[in-house]
């Protein structure tokens, strides 16, 4: 909204293609970027106010409220993720209620002083909007250290400094956003860092959609209704999933047919096998682990689904049937690791529980650690997709990327929002992100030396995390603002700290934590800049907001963790809990088995001369080269089109979110993504554009609200739901995970001759 007597910055709007031509002043008329003059406006009202009372309010309120039910979330067996989508749909109503409703009246902070503010200083406009998304963006990001926390109390079973642990959290999320000042003039104010999908430009026209003047078509509904018909019906239903019947959450009907059959219950298990039609009627198994579907374009999840079918119908099967890595004595998917003998690996005959140091004897006189086959195959994968994504922006993007890059540094170009920012608004000075660094770093290392060095450490393990990630953001900053492709630092990470400092699984992961962490924080936080930048808002307003966001989220993601971990009952640990309980924590799991293999072990005894997998490090080399006949087919037939949108990262990293997810989520994330992204997308496009992120939206909070209702109102005072065969959180196939080599004996499994 505007107000009538603003004083308005307009350019001239073009939506053709413009020749960037040099100009006496170095200026162009609009952005260089097709994409950005088609939706991102080039006017600005600098009069509106940003830093309202309804921009604390509702920005902290949705942060916390996010936080709360992310972590919440995560530790269930379908973790599902609440994005800031949620709250910039849900607050725009709250903000209109609140201008209308609220007097019109000046507070003064502090008596005798300037110090004031309005409860109610007009309309609710954009640029409130904007910086609430913003708190809900921090809100929406995961607090990585969290995992560490969990590992500690829920796995090791050890204790760690509650204080100690609040810091580890605040400084690994907040360390990249004071080096992620001094690259602004690359990857903000730049016009080729363009930071197109999934949030920015998406977020810039659901912004002025939301914004425009509505008048609900006849017979139909408004934004407003539609999202609370979906909430309402949402939240209605997900009482049966979560709370009456428990077993749709993946029904897997071959295991009924053939209970007693090993091999039909590996092949139909939706869970732990390979779930040859499973399903389920639940949306949090839809948008649980790889996020809603709806929010995801088509081309990704095409892409996606197929490394999926390939890795997991085709290099699976074979692997685990023609015994590689004596794959049969093992479950065909898990993430646990296990003994030569097939039963799960004692970490503590290798690892002293006190000091958490390894134990090269009881090493020796036990075990090598052992994976099941797709866990195996998947950190060959995850490494081929690691450099698979440099080679496809190398062939595909790098004359682009080198070209804008170049105008970056040259600051050859201006393009008519950072000249309009520039106009209007001054920059955050550059001592602010110095200052901010300068403290953080310090309580980095004070963390690593202090407390009883429970990290395990050094100040030189933190420098040298640090410097890691300050020497990547840039070219990750670059990536991912004009590819989106995104690289993640966690396996470099882990591969330095193993070589360097093997046998220190605590040591491994807060290097790990710290090297990759701050790095993509640093990118999220320029990511943030440049919406704010669309929508001009002022920098100085978005560096406060992003910066009390981060410490609002990350302060409630410790408590919400926290308070689980000392109030549920044998929290992560499937074996000890009610059965059917959902607190499994499937993705602490996978960083729990990681810090084992990265960390006690150590990278040499897993994948280099000592260890089992050593075959793995070809997959580097698999994922250098493939991209390379797709980018020849392009060349050789650029008339076809649909060759580019095969995407050899995506197809390779496609079964990446196993096995912490399982298969039945991929199948229905697929299924629904393709339905409404390929079919309803090309049949019902006007309605798609007007109600798809708004119908996911209230999918995601439906659902997120009838489980903190249930869990508060019923299940934490142990009022379960009724006792008969659906209730139970499971697919009821128990010998999905049994091993099917001959002699291996395993607790409820029939003993293969």
């Amino acid at each position: 909204m505007e107000h009538q007597d603003s004083k308005l910055v307009t350019l001239s709007y073009q939506t053709k293609n413009i020749d960037i031509q040099e100009t006496s002043d170095y200026e162009v008329n609009d952005s260089p970027i097709e994409q950005v003059r088609l939706t991102v406006p080039i006017v600005d009202d600098p009069t509106l106010p940003c830093l309202t009372f309804r921009t604390w309010v509702l920005g902290i309120a949705s942060c916390a409220a996010l936080s709360f039910l992310n972590q919440f979330f995560h530790y269930r067996q379908n973790s599902l993720h609440i994005s800031s989508l949620t709250a910039q749909i849900l607050v725009l109503p709250l903000g209109n209620l609140m201008a209308t409703y609220l007097p019109n009246r000046t507070l003064v902070l502090f008596p005798s002083t300037k110090w004031s503010f309005s409860l109610n200083p007009g309309p609710f406009n954009i640029k409130e909007h904007v910086l609430i998304t913003i708190f809900a963006n921090s809100g929406s990001t995961n607090v990585y250290a969290v995992n560490i926390i969990t590992i500690v109390k829920a796995f090791y079973h050890g204790q760690i400094h509650p204080f100690a642990a609040l810091l580890l959290a605040h400084t690994t999320q907040m360390l990249g956003y004071g080096w992620a000042g001094i690259y602004r003039k690359f990857l903000v104010d730049s016009p080729y860092m363009w930071w197109w999908w999934p949030n920015n430009l998406v977020q810039v026209s659901l912004f002025r959609a939301l914004h425009d003047d509505e008048v609900r078509p006849k017979g139909g509904l408004t934004r407003l209704q539609f999202f609370l018909m979906v909430f309402i019906s949402s939240l209605a239903y997900y009482i049966v999933p979560n709370y009456l019947f428990p077993s749709i959450t993946a029904l897997s009907f071959v295991c009924w047919i053939w209970k007693d059959s090993v091999t039909a219950q590996i092949i139909g298990a939706g869970r732990d096998g390979l779930g040859v039609g499973s399903f389920a009627l639940d949306w949090s198994t839809v948008a649980s682990f790889l996020q809603s579907p709806l929010a995801t374009p088509a081309f990704a999840i095409i892409n996606m689904m197929l490394g999926f079918v390939i890795v997991v119908y085709i290099l699976t099967p074979i692997a685990y049937w023609t015994n590689s890595y004596e794959a049969r004595r093992f479950p065909i998917i898990s993430s646990h690791v296990f003994t030569d003998d097939g039963e799960k690996y004692d970490v503590s005959r290798i690892l002293n529980f006190t000091t958490y140091e390894f134990n090269q004897r009881g090493y020796d006189g036990y075990s090598k650690i052992n994976l099941s086959v797709f866990f195996a195959y998947s950190y060959g994968l995850s490494f081929a997709t690691l450099v698979a994504t440099v080679s496809h922006v190398v062939l595909f993007h790098g004359s682009t990327i080198w070209q804008q890059t170049k105008s970056t540094f040259g600051d050859k170009f201006s393009d008519v929002h950072y000249r309009i920012m520039k106009k209007n608004y001054e920059a955050v000075p550059q001592w602010w992100f110095y200052m901010l660094s300068s403290i953080v770093i310090g309580l980095a290392v004070l963390i690593s030396q202090g407390f009883g060095k429970q990290f395990q450490l050094s100040y030189w393990g933190v420098l040298l995390a640090i410097g890691l990630a300050v020497f990547f953001t840039l070219p990750v900053g670059v990536i991912m603002a004009t590819t989106n492709q995104q690289l993640g630092l966690n396996i470099i990470a882990e591969l330095i700290i193993g070589y360097i400092y093997p046998g220190k699984p605590l040591a491994n992961v807060v290097f790990k934590t710290y090297g990759y962490i701050s790095a993509a924080q640093a990118v999220t936080f320029l990511q943030d800049f440049k919406l704010g930048h669309y929508m001009k808002v002022p920098p100085k307003s978005m560096f406060v907001v992003q910066l009390v966001g981060t410490v609002v989220a990350t302060s409630v993601y410790f408590g919400t963790a926290w308070w689980l971990l000392t109030t549920v009952e044998h929290i992560c640990d499937p074996s000890k809990l009610t059965k059917g309980s959902p607190w499994t924590c499937p993705s602490d799991d996978i960083f729990y088995n990681a810090s084992i293999i990265w960390g006690v072990v150590g990278p040499v005894r897993m994948f280099g001369r000592l260890g089992l997998y050593s075959k793995m490090n070809y997959f580097f080399l698999i994922g250098i080269v493939a991209p390379l006949p797709v980018w020849i087919l392009s060349r050789m037939f650029p008339e076809k089109k649909w060759i580019k949108l095969v995407h050899m990262p995506l197809i390779i990293g496609g079964a990446g979110a196993l096995p912490a997810a399982r298969v039945v989520n991929y199948w229905c994330w697929g299924s629904v993504g393709v339905l409404f992204n390929v079919f309803v997308y090309r049949r019902y496009k006007g309605w798609w554009a007007r109600h798809n992120y708004i119908l996911s939206a209230g999918l995601d909070a439906g659902v997120a609200f009838m489980a903190i209702l249930c869990y508060f109102a019923l299940q934490m005072w142990n009022v379960n739901g009724p006792k008969w065969w659906g209730a139970q959180l499971d697919d009821h196939c128990p010998l999905a995970s049994c091993p099917t080599a001959p002699g291996i004996q395993v607790e409820g499994c029939p003993v293969f001759q």
